[in-house]
C-alpha cells in the first residue's frame, strides 16, 4: 500500500524536496502531510509525483517544477522564460527601499504636486523578468510609481501575471534597457534599479546546476558580464532626476569594476552592499 510514510523513506531526492513535491501534487500544507502520512494514496497522485520526481532527478530546478518561488515573503509565478529569483536580488530590493525611505524623509517638507497631492517617487526597473523587483517596490513603498521593462515578451507576460495576482500597480514596457522608453514621456526617475545579465560567457557554472535550465539572455551578456552593466550605468543620467540613484546587482567579483562604471558615468557616493555571505553583490550611487 502506497502511503506518504512509506514513500518518504525513499532516498531518490532530499526529504525536503520530496515533501515539497507531495504538497504540490496533493495541494495541501506540510501539516497535512504529517497528519495523514498513513493514508492510502490515490494511484493518480503517485503517478503525478513520479513524473515530477523524474524531472527533478534530471536536474530541473524546483522553481520550474512547482511553478513558483518565494521572494520577500510573497509567492511569484516562475516559468522557464524567466530567471529564478534569488536571495541576492532581495538585497538589491531592500537596499533600494532603504534609499527611497531615506529620500522621502529628506523631502518631507517638499512642495506638493501641482494637483495638490504629494507625488510619489518614480522607479524604473530594467530587465524585470518575473517582475519581483518592480512588484516588490510597488507593494513595499506606498505611493511609488513603478515602470518595468524587458526585451522578452514572454518574460513580460509572466511579470504581468504576477502583478495581477499580487495586485501591484506597475507599468510594463517592451524593449532592451532604455530603448523601451523611446517615444514615451518618461523621464525624471528618482531611482533606477536592475538585475541585468552579468555572468561571464566563459563561466563554467552556466553549464551546471539550475543555470542549465534558465534563459541564457537573463544570465549572461555573451561577453565578459559587464556590457549590460556599462550600458545601464552610462545611460542612467538621461533618465534620472538630479540626486536620483542607480542600484544594480552584479557578480561576486565585479564590485570594483561596477563602482568604476558608475563613477565614470557621473555618479557620486558610490558604494557596494554585501549579501548575507558578506560578498559585495549590489552597487549604487547618486547622480548629480
Amino acid at each position: 500500500m502506497d502511503t506518504l510514510r512509506v514513500l518518504l523513506r525513499e532516498d531518490r531526492l532530499p526529504r525536503l524536496e520530496m515533501r515539497m513535491l507531495w504538497q504540490h501534487v496533493l495541494q495541501v500544507p506540510r501539516s497535512w502531510l504529517i497528519a495523514h502520512d498513513t493514508d492510502q494514496l490515490d494511484p493518480a497522485h503517485v503517478k503525478r509525483y513520479r513524473e515530477l520526481e523524474r524531472r527533478r532527478l534530471r536536474g530541473e530546478p524546483m522553481a520550474y517544477i512547482l511553478g513558483y518561488r518565494e521572494f520577500l515573503s510573497r509567492e511569484f509565478q516562475v516559468t522557464p522564460d524567466v530567471l529564478i529569483p534569488r536571495p541576492e536580488t532581495e538585497v538589491l530590493v531592500e537596499t533600494a527601499l532603504m534609499w527611497l525611505g531615506s529620500r522621502r524623509r529628506q523631502q518631507a517638507d517638499a512642495s506638493p504636486a501641482a494637483d495638490g497631492s504629494s507625488a510619489g517617487p518614480r522607479v524604473l526597473d530594467l530587465g524585470t523578468g518575473t517582475g519581483v523587483i518592480a512588484i516588490s517596490m510597488a507593494l513595499e513603498h506606498p505611493g511609488v510609481r513603478v515602470t518595468a521593462t524587458d526585451a522578452s515578451a514572454a518574460a513580460l507576460r509572466v511579470a504581468k501575471d504576477n502583478a495581477r495576482a499580487l495586485r501591484a500597480s506597475v507599468e510594463f514596457l517592451t524593449g532592451n534597457w532604455y530603448d523601451a522608453l523611446s517615444g514615451t514621456a518618461h523621464n525624471g526617475f528618482d531611482l533606477i534599479i536592475s538585475n541585468p545579465p552579468y555572468i561571464d560567457a566563459s563561466d563554467p557554472h552556466l553549464s551546471q546546476g539550475d543555470l542549465r535550465f534558465e534563459p541564457g539572455m537573463a544570465l549572461t551578456d555573451g561577453k565578459n558580464g559587464l556590457s549590460a552593466l556599462k550600458v545601464i550605468s552610462a545611460g542612467a543620467g538621461k533618465w534620472l532626476k538630479k540626486g536620483g540613484a542607480l542600484f544594480v546587482e552584479h557578480g561576486w567579483d565585479q564590485a570594483e569594476a561596477v563602482r568604476g562604471l558608475l563613477r565614470d558615468a557621473g555618479f557620486s557616493d558610490v558604494d557596494s552592499v554585501p549579501d548575507l555571505a558578506g560578498i559585495p553583490r549590489v552597487t549604487g550611487g547618486i547622480y548629480n
